[in-house]
C-alpha cells in the first residue's frame, strides 16, 4: 500500500511539472514596431496594430517555449496614409497577395539571468529565412484583477531585400531612400489562463 501511495505521489507530482500552459497575447498592452533609416539622416518607425500568437511553456522562466506568431500586413500603420498604401502594395509587401507575415520558433536558448536568443523561421511575402532574435524575460506580475502577466521585449534586424521588399530609390549623393535594414521591436505582454 505504501509503494502505491509512493507511486501515485511521483506521478501526480510529474504530471504537474510538466503542465503545458499556453499564454495568451494581452494586444492592448504589446506592440509590434519598427524602424528604417530615410534618406541615410534620419529614421522612420511604423506599427502593426494586428498581431496574434500562441506561445506554450510549461516552465515558470519560459525556458522551453514553443512559440509561434502572425502579423496582419494590411494593419501597418507609419501615421502617413500614402507611405501605408505603397508599403501595402507590391513594391514591399503587397498585403493583397501576403496577407500575413510569420514567424514559428525552432529554438529558445538561455543567456543569462533574464536574457535569451530564440531561434526562427520569419515568413515574409514567399520567401521564409532563419532569423534569431534577442529576447529579454522581464518576470511574472498579478494585475489588480487577479491575472497573472508576462512581459518580454523581443528585438531583431533584418534586411529587407532578403524578403523582396525590393523598393529603392537613390538620393542625389548616392544613399538609399530606404534603408535595407529594418529593426523590430516587440513588447509583449502575455496572460495566463485562469
Amino acid at each position: 500500500m505504501k509503494k502505491m501511495i509512493v507511486l501515485l505521489s511521483m506521478v501526480s507530482t510529474a504530471g504537474t511539472a510538466q503542465a503545458l500552459v499556453n499564454w495568451a497575447i494581452d494586444n492592448s498592452h504589446s506592440q509590434v514596431m519598427f524602424t528604417v533609416s530615410h534618406l541615410v539622416i534620419s529614421e522612420v518607425t511604423g506599427n502593426f496594430k494586428g498581431f496574434s500568437g500562441s506561445i506554450v511553456s510549461s516552465k515558470d522562466d519560459f525556458s522551453d517555449a514553443s512559440v509561434t506568431f502572425a502579423i496582419d500586413v494590411k494593419t501597418i500603420n507609419t501615421d502617413n496614409e500614402m507611405r501605408d498604401n505603397h508599403l501595402k502594395g507590391d513594391e514591399f509587401f503587397n498585403a493583397e497577395k501576403y496577407p500575413q507575415m510569420t514567424f514559428k520558433g525552432t529554438g529558445l536558448k538561455k543567456i543569462s539571468g533574464n536574457k535569451y536568443t530564440m531561434t526562427g523561421d520569419l515568413t515574409i511575402r514567399d520567401v521564409t529565412k532563419p532569423v534569431t532574435l534577442d529576447v529579454t524575460y522581464f518576470g511574472t506580475a498579478n494585475d489588480p484583477w487577479g491575472n497573472t502577466k508576462a512581459g518580454f521585449k523581443i528585438k531583431t534586424t533584418i534586411n529587407r531585400f532578403d524578403y523582396n521588399l525590393k523598393w529603392n530609390t537613390l538620393t542625389e549623393a548616392g544613399g538609399a531612400v530606404v534603408g535595407q535594414d529594418v529593426e523590430i521591436t516587440a513588447n509583449l505582454e502575455l496572460a495566463k489562463p485562469k
